[in-house]
């Protein structure tokens, strides 16, 4: 796998709603401002997209660069979360096994444009947020 300069950077598809919601929903729990975003439709994210081989015309996965290693899927949603304060239970997840993780994964990825809907363009971070926005 390719190494990547920085750490603690989430990438995310930036018009798809769930995956806005996503990012605020961690962003409002990370009291120590550990994790960074980057939606892959920014320069920045797309490069880190091709990089770790995600298509991002279509994206079918999220990512997390953590302790330089790079996260997908279930294993990207479960390292962020355990890095949140009182979330850290959600370790005990990854004692599931990752095949039916990702399933799962998947078919909320699949299908999350239908489900939650996607915006004309890409989420737009209120100003506390945007310092945290690698594009």
């Amino acid at each position: 796998m390719p190494a990547w300069p920085d750490d603690d950077v989430i990438l995310y598809d930036g018009v798809c709603v769930f995956c806005s919601r996503w990012i605020r929903f961690v962003a409002a729990r990370d009291e120590a401002k550990r994790f960074r975003f980057t939606a892959i439709q920014s320069n920045y994210g797309t490069r880190l997209a091709r990089t770790f081989g995600i298509d991002p015309d279509d994206p079918d996965t999220n990512a997390v660069i953590h302790g330089g290693v790079a996260w997908f899927k279930s294993d990207a949603a479960l390292t962020v979360l355990s890095n949140l304060p009182g979330y850290r239970w959600t370790r005990v997840l990854f004692a599931v096994p990752m095949p039916l993780r990702d399933a799962v994964y998947n078919l909320v990825a699949k299908n999350r444009y239908r489900i939650f809907g996607k915006y004309d363009a890409c989420f737009v971070p209120d100003a506390e947020m945007r310092g945290r926005v690698m594009e």
